[in-house]
């Protein structure tokens, strides 16, 4: 999504339209039960743009565990745009502190890759980092800035150094849009959207074929984790290109502590729920229905706060907006209100603080890092 355009779709106008079916409780004016709802100040972190002029941030992650370079209770953030502002082709991951600090820790050059990863490099919003340090970032890459020219891409493996390991490509993977994990001992699950199936060549039209991977890794200190298996987990997601927003497909990803994956189906304004996740051997299809329309309104970025309540912030209104289990909106925020209509097009990735004491959401239309405290 440019940072300097918005979004608009038919489903935004079929979001606005279910909110007079949401009951009031469902409206999403915020309560003090909520987890945003004790929230009450926006402060702007640090800016995301490294030397080389990469915008448009993407993903996010809190760093947990300090390995190499990475501190515990850093962020890391994704570009996914270059200088020019053309999406797919950013090749930088930041470092950024709680204090403001930016630091470049990976600029990927596609053509020292030591593996397959079709179309190049445009690192999106799935971003990850395992035991050991080990950093986990998609790339679906465009040669012009336009979903028209994207790319399968891979999903790139750093070390905790931020130098280039290894390249994940194929097993079904076309598109990874989204990523989350679950780190067990020297196991881990890897969860990725994936939105390219079919969507190019269906030249704007709505495709049902956007997936969910689950990867399952193993992972060591002192070398590359390995690929043990593939489950497509998830399947029949709807999914276009858009001028704008590059692609709409399912983004977000959250796991619960229940092994509940949370999925935000942007396209159709729709949260889903993947049961078992993390067992499960075939697909659950697009899962059950969370909840939908009411505050939705372009959901993109996901994450599950320390309450298991689900935050989604909206590509189209900069809105973040907050749903129970039970499938109850309770609350939402103003998070950006810039451009015209408001925060249209300026909120992505975003990602709890720890302690729940806040969270951390990246802003496209400033290209920076704030948190929501």
């Amino acid at each position: 999504m440019k940072a300097v355009q918005r979004i608009v779709t038919a489903t935004a106008v079929a979001g606005a339209a279910a909110l007079a079916l949401v009951p009031a409780a469902q409206a999403g004016a915020t309560t003090h039960s909520s987890f945003i709802g004790r929230f009450h100040k926006i402060s702007t972190i640090a800016s995301t743009v490294p030397h080389n002029g990469d915008v448009n941030p993407y993903g996010i992650v809190v760093i947990r565990h300090s390995h190499g370079r990475l501190k515990a209770g850093h962020i890391l953030i994704s570009n996914f745009n270059n200088k020019k502002n053309l999406q797919g082709t950013g090749t930088t991951i930041v470092q950024i502190s709680p204090g403001g600090r930016r630091t470049l820790f990976a600029k990927i050059n596609a053509r020292r890759l030591p593996g397959a990863c079709p179309g190049g490099v445009g690192l999106s919003t799935a971003l990850a980092v395992l035991r050991g340090g080990w950093v986990v970032v998609g790339s679906t890459p465009s040669t012009n800035g336009m979903a028209a020219t994207a790319k399968a891409g891979c999903l790139i493996v750093l070390n905790n150094r931020g130098q280039v390991a290894e390249t994940i490509a194929g097993h079904g993977i076309n598109g990874p849009w989204d990523a989350t994990s679950l780190n067990e001992g020297n196991q881990a699950a890897l969860f990725v959207t994936n939105v390219l199936n079919g969507t190019v060549a269906a030249n704007g039209k709505v495709v049902h074929r956007g997936t969910v991977l689950r990867l399952q890794l193993r992972v060591f200190n002192n070398m590359p984790p390995q690929l043990r298996s593939v489950t497509k987990i998830g399947s029949g997601f709807p999914q276009q290109t858009n001028a704008a927003a590059f692609i709409l497909g399912a983004t977000g990803v959250g796991l619960s502590r229940t092994g509940r994956l949370y999925v935000a189906s942007t396209q159709n304004n729709q949260i889903r729920v993947i049961p078992n996740a993390v067992g499960r051997s075939t697909t659950a299809g697009r899962g059950m229905l969370l909840t939908a329309g009411g505050k939705l309104n372009n959901p993109l970025g996901l994450a599950v706060s320390p309450r298991g309540s689900v935050l989604t912030v909206n590509g189209s209104n900069g809105l973040i907006v907050e749903t129970t289990p039970a499938g109850m909106q309770v609350a939402s925020r103003l998070l950006d209100n810039s451009g015209s209509p408001k925060g249209a097009g300026a909120l992505f990735g975003l990602a709890v603080k720890p302690n729940g004491r806040g969270v951390y959401y990246v802003d496209d239309a400033q290209n920076t890092l704030r948190l929501l405290h």
